[in-house]
């Protein structure tokens, strides 16, 4: 099981410049709520790696991703992790916990530098009570939470293979974060190792899968960057 240990507010630093511009997240609620909300929460940057709360571990509030990506995964028995899905900028994450007052369910550790805001459960759980337009938000905060993770695990579940499952992550990934401006480009800045938690299998097989894809020339990959040269090819995968 994963260690219990999560990264304090002390342990990081203000974001550089000062405080963040309103996020677009709370831009729609009225200028009393605005204030706040701005009252009450903590914009900090983040290094790589660092862990904002673990599975069992008692909420503490919830985060907002303000840049960078944060992963959240579970553990299981045998101390093999599976990644549930990765927050992007915009996203909250630990909304359930933290309403519901229950163990937190997932791990979350940022995946590169981040910056993220944070709001104290107490704070929050107020803020709730207090202004209606604030709840509705963080209800439908939790719906897309919870939309998102039921998205994922239904592409592993009803993929029959690694083949399958690591051709609708990718068309997924595109889907999501491909470059508007060039059509089958977007960033993979996963390991294959954390592609391999994704998906359910080992990194062994993840590093096998990728060489086939490039040598029969769906995929190409420079660094980071990585292009969809055959992008009917890896549906064709999924519906085969």
């Amino acid at each position: 099981m994963a260690a219990h240990f999560a990264v304090h507010e002390h342990s990081t630093t203000p974001y550089p410049g000062g405080a963040f511009a309103e996020p677009a997240l709370f831009s729609t609620l009225p200028p009393k709520i605005q204030e706040a909300v701005e009252a009450v929460k903590f914009t900090t940057t983040y290094p790589n790696g660092a862990v904002l709360f673990v599975e069992g571990q008692a909420p503490r509030g919830i985060f907002i991703v303000e840049s960078g990506r944060v992963k959240l995964s579970v553990c299981a028995r045998d101390g093999k992790t599976l990644i549930l899905r990765i927050a992007e900028p915009g996203e909250v994450i630990g909304v359930g916990s933290a309403v519901s007052e229950r163990a937190c369910e997932t791990t979350a550790e940022t995946q590169g530098p981040c910056a993220l805001t944070f709001i104290r459960q107490n704070d929050l759980l107020r803020l709730m009570r207090h202004h209606n337009e604030f709840a509705i938000l963080m209800a439908e905060q939790l719906s897309a939470e919870y939309a998102s993770t039921c998205q994922e695990i239904r592409s592993l579940i009803l993929s029959d293979s690694a083949t399958e499952k690591l051709a609708r992550l990718l068309l997924g990934w595109l889907e999501k974060n491909g470059d508007a401006r060039h059509p089958g480009k977007m960033k993979l800045a996963m390991t294959h190792e954390e592609i391999a938690q994704m998906i359910g299998t080992s990194r062994e097989t993840v590093t096998r899968l990728l060489a086939t894809f490039k040598r029969k020339q769906f995929i190409q990959q420079s660094g980071a960057t990585l292009f969809v040269r055959n992008r009917t090819a890896l549906e064709a995968l999924i519906s085969a």
